[in-house]
């Protein structure tokens, strides 16, 4: 890769420019917001080192034997990258996603999800598109049994509830939705019948554009605050008061999450092509999506699911009844922003911020579209592909990756099998935002080169 040698220094430059820009952002607050999501466990414990340490013996028998023959060294960096794990920085041992305790167990963390790679350089905040949190547990439940350990939570969870059918995304919203089921409107843990819900998996977010958002998801519903942070706790292990007692922890985690900003693009950029390209942007982009540069705008518009026309499945998952119910919760009362309400009915989804589009790669909410080229490109987007390394793609902007006929679900190794993206299955379509298609083709090469600059 032509960029190559620049990236390297760029993205490894950016976490010290991420720390320096934190330092003047309530700096206190903003570092405690980190020890927490890595060093204080929220949940109960889903396996301890012991585990992960031997889980690389149920591996296919190819991977096996090159794990055999490794260092212990070795076995964790090959198992960190099997499942979609980034060491952290200040201690590489361990890896981001999770909290690791002085005992050696590991509790799963916001990171899991939202502390993935740039094209191969971990990055805090970034979406993580490897992870391969079916497969891991799968495994992990695998190697308990070999060693006679007890299951935790999510080895039983996941027999019965999807975590995630394609590598890099999963079933996040309807672990929510299932949680809160189990709620009052004050965190009561009730008696209910178990609700059937419509499994869907979705790409998160980048967390460098939250500061951005005045309410959460990809349809917006909810209003943003330290306390919707929180949805993931409600195991039954912890009562209302754990929620109470641990709010501070999670206005720092909101500092925290507030503080990131993207990386800049390292590769070089045509400067005349890409003012092009913001012209070009402006009068047909903008409107949704905001502008950029001295005086930024976000216009944080809900475009119906009509007009849009990308998949419907994660608006129409969640209903209104539910969305009610957390309007009525301690979730949704924060007061962050007193005149922020939750919308309980929907139309279709809200444009993100572009801000560092270049470096989230997928695309759309269900992660369907692997470069910024396909997505300007609506009838050339692959119905299968799957990603062909870690490397950066410079002249598509995205997932290096090939376009398959079809998934090879003769493949026994989960982990191979589940990295390919099938357009055809349920709530993973990748139709949809075509306005693209009413540009030139030499308009849609200016604006990709401008969104390289955002």
């Amino acid at each position: 890769m032509a960029v190559a040698g620049v990236f390297t220094a760029t993205v490894s430059s950016y976490a010290e420019t991420a720390i320096s820009y934190a330092k003047k952002r309530n700096s206190e607050s903003v570092k405690r917001g980190y020890r927490v999501l890595t060093e204080k466990a929220v949940l109960s414990s889903d396996f301890n080192q012991e585990v992960f340490d031997n889980v690389w013996q149920c591996w296919p028998e190819a991977l096996r034997v090159k794990a055999e023959a490794a260092s212990a060294e070795q076995r964790r960096e090959m198992a960190f990258a099997r499942y979609g794990l980034t060491p952290r920085p200040e201690a590489p041992e361990k890896p981001l996603q999770y909290v690791v305790d002085a005992e050696g167990n590991w509790t799963m963390n916001c990171f899991s999800c939202h502390g993935g790679s740039v094209y191969g350089k971990p990055v805090a905040g970034a979406p993580n598109n490897r992870f391969a949190l079916q497969t891991l547990t799968e495994e992990i439940r695998k190697t308990k049994f070999r060693l006679g350990k007890p299951l935790s939570r999510m080895d039983v969870g996941s027999l019965v509830i999807p975590l995630g059918t394609t590598n890099g995304t999963t079933n996040a919203v309807v672990f929510g939705m299932g949680l809160m089921s189990q709620r009052d409107e004050d965190l009561n843990i009730i008696a209910a019948a178990p609700k059937k819900f419509v499994h869907h998996d979705m790409d998160a977010p980048a967390w460098w554009n939250f500061h951005k958002k005045p309410n959460i998801y990809i349809d917006g519903f909810a209003q943003k605050g330290h306390r919707g942070l929180m949805q993931f706790m409600m195991i039954p292990e912890n009562g209302r008061d754990f929620f109470i007692n641990h709010e501070d922890d999670f206005r720092d985690v909101y500092a925290y999450i507030s503080s990131l900003r993207p990386p800049q693009y390292p590769g070089k950029i045509d400067a005349i092509m890409a003012e092009q390209g913001r012209v070009v942007f402006e009068q047909t982009c903008a409107e949704c999506h905001g502008t950029y540069g001295s005086t930024p705008t976000y216009p944080n518009r809900r475009i119906p699911i009509n007009e849009i026309g990308t998949d419907p499945v994660r608006l129409t998952a969640l209903e209104v009844e539910g969305r009610k119910k957390y309007a009525r919760s301690w979730f949704a009362h924060a007061n962050e922003d007193e005149e922020q309400t939750t919308v309980v009915d929907p139309d279709g989804y809200v444009a993100p911020a572009l801000d560092g589009i270049w470096a989230s790669a997928p695309y759309f909410h269900n992660g369907s579209v692997p470069t910024l080229w396909h997505l300007l490109n609506p009838s050339k987007r692959p119905n299968v592909w799957r990603p062909a390394s870690e490397e950066f793609d410079d002249e598509k902007v995205g997932l290096t990756t090939k376009v398959e006929q079809k998934v090879p679900f003769t493949e026994l190794d989960a982990a191979i099998r589940r990295s390919y993206f099938d357009t055809s299955r349920f709530g993973k379509s990748n139709s949809g935002h075509d306005y693209p298609a009413e540009l030139t083709e030499t308009q849609r090469r200016a604006v990709l080169e401008y969104l390289k600059t955002l």
